[in-house]
């Protein structure tokens, strides 16, 4: 889709065919612009006009709509730097408006991907020209919530866990250290109180990268159910990818023998290692990977609609989000390295 701003030429053409009839997704199509660029643009130029018989309706009118987009950029002040390349101010906008991405990764994968524009500017810079306002489209609204970092404080705490099942405590130390692929956090991602469908989420340590499966509800047989699909799907390879998932004591990770045994043959397919209560921070990847779910499904949305296609679409977005610990590079980049070279091992 292209990055552009309406002209006043295209706001003639939007009121003669809103006089003919045209649907609004028509209009996007034909100026090559997003739906609700069309949407916002008629309710920028509506007025009520009166016909002749003195019954009044709601009608389109370019002139409006140019003059308050004139005086919208007036109120933005003196130009911007960036004001200068229309282009690379469009990317901006619909990378972080449409995308969802963050102003840091916007840039990074720019700069990653070797895409030229007559401008660049820092990410302090860009947060700022939006703090300003120097954009149509996008505010502070539109950028993921900033953690802060003295609001949440963890308590490690050493007491008594649920019986079944291996503690942390007796996880291989290099785990911790995140330098070898196959080390997986598990966790459930809850929808609006009262209703039972579920996300269970696997993020690999060491890449970042995340599967989802949407689970009919929170219950231990579910999250078994779910792992045995994914181990179907990995086939002979799982127990390589999958040497261990580290899990909290809810009561949905209960099963640790269903967790941990094959349904494919006898034996393990896994290792399972449970943190100790009150302890998220020991699942750190999963708790940072469930705030970037929430940018689409926020607290408090019903998940009864989600279909497993949502979640393919959900998990492709996130292991192709360009990563600053990863030089913008994304996880979807080193899981595919990893799994080739554990293949061709």
């Amino acid at each position: 889709m292209a990055y552009k701003h309406l002209t006043f030429n295209d706001r003639l053409k939007i009121e003669a065919w809103q006089k003919v009839g045209v649907k609004p997704a028509v209009m996007a199509a034909e100026l090559g612009v997003h739906l609700s660029t069309i949407y916002r643009e008629l309710k920028r130029g509506q007025y009520e006009h009166l016909n002749s018989d003195y019954t009044t309706e709601q009608r389109y009118s370019p002139d409006i709509a140019e003059e308050k987009n004139q005086a919208n950029l007036r109120a933005k002040g003196a130009p911007l730097k960036i004001g200068s390349d229309h282009e690379y101010a469009n990317y901006i906008e619909y990378k972080i408006r449409v995308e969802k991405y963050s102003p840091r990764a916007v840039l990074g994968e720019i700069k990653r991907k070797g895409v030229e524009f007559s401008v660049t500017i820092s990410a302090p810079t860009l947060y700022r020209y939006i703090e300003q306002g120097g954009f149509l489209t996008i505010t502070n609204d539109n950028l993921p919530v900033k953690r802060n970092k003295s609001e949440r404080k963890y308590k490690k705490v050493r007491a008594a866990r649920a019986p079944k099942g291996d503690s942390i405590e007796k996880r291989p130390a290099e785990i911790a250290e995140r330098t070898t692929f196959g080390h997986w956090e598990m966790d459930c991602v809850e929808g609006k109180k009262g209703t039972k469908k579920t996300m269970l989420v696997l993020t690999e340590r060491y890449t970042r990268y995340e599967i989802i499966r949407i689970m009919k509800d929170h219950t231990a047989a579910s999250v078994v159910k779910a792992l045995n699909g994914i181990e179907r799907a990995y086939g002979a390879n799982f127990s390589k990818v999958f040497q261990t998932i580290t899990i909290d004591n809810g009561s949905e990770f209960s099963d640790y023998k269903g967790l941990e045994q094959s349904c494919r043959r006898s034996g393990k397919r896994t290792k399972a290692y449970y943190c100790h209560p009150y302890s998220s921070y020991e699942r750190g990847s999963n708790e940072n990977q469930n705030k970037m779910i929430r940018r689409h499904y926020p607290k408090g949305v019903s998940f009864e609609g989600v279909t497993s296609a949502d979640m393919r679409k959900l998990e492709k977005w996130i292991n192709n989000y360009p990563r600053g610990i990863f030089d913008y590079y994304t996880s979807a980049d080193l899981y595919e390295a990893c799994i080739n070279s554990l293949i061709s091992a």
